[in-house]
């Protein structure tokens, strides 16, 4: 059984430490800034919809979001007839928002309020999507933690989508991890094989460009 990291675990206090100061900076964000006012903003997510339905997997199939916020992924699965969605994210103001625009669409959702290196699933998931949650890991253990959490819960795929070598360094003030290609496959070796990678721009709602990295992987059991 995987073990996760506890407060009570001295060589877990360092990421208890980090998830409480993301969390004050992203309830910050999500209580001043509007959505045209972030550079993450999509109004369709093509790239990580594309993932998704390549996998065929049916309409019941559980999805989780991690680190969703108020991205609209879910409205648009929701809108393809997908069933099972989970959105987890550290920002409960953020969540609240997406609630909000959801109306009465959001019941039919799970909300999960926590962060991802604290997250203790009490479900599995046919697809965890992480578009720009994984690179604010910066530290071997948060990466370590996120994969065993990953690992005790996904039952066949993986999206996950970060800032690429050519992508920015930093996002909302705060330090990132770029990566290539091999170096997200290395992170995810032994637990998950990649099918996919593509490299593409995102257009700020400010007009500049950030290069992303999407992959998909497939869980592999033992």
């Amino acid at each position: 059984m995987t073990k996760h990291a506890t407060i009570e675990d001295p060589t877990n206090q360092y990421l208890y430490s980090m998830a409480t100061e993301y969390k004050q900076h992203w309830e910050n964000v999500y209580s001043t800034k509007q959505p045209h006012e972030v550079s993450w903003t999509q109004e369709l997510p093509a790239t990580s919809l594309s993932f998704i339905n390549s996998f065929n997997l049916p309409k019941s199939a559980g999805i989780i979001d991690i680190g969703g916020g108020d991205s609209k992924l879910a409205d648009h699965l929701l809108a393809e007839g997908y069933e099972n969605i989970t959105v987890l994210d550290i920002s409960e103001k953020a969540i609240e928002r997406a609630k909000a625009r959801l109306g009465d669409n959001a019941d039919k959702i799970k909300w999960i309020v926590a962060d991802v290196t604290e997250f203790k699933p009490q479900a599995t998931y046919d697809v965890w999507h992480d578009r720009a949650a994984f690179h604010f890991l910066t530290t071997p253990e948060q990466i370590a933690t996120y994969i065993d959490i990953a690992k005790s819960c996904v039952n066949s795929y993986m999206v996950i989508g970060t800032f690429s070598d050519k992508g920015p360094k930093k996002c909302s003030g705060l330090d990132i991890k770029q990566y290539t290609e091999d170096e997200l496959q290395a992170q995810l070796s032994g637990s998950f094989s990649k099918v996919q990678c593509i490299t593409e721009d995102h257009t700020t709602p400010f007009n500049t460009t950030q290069n992303f990295l999407f992959c998909s992987f497939k869980r592999q059991h033992a």
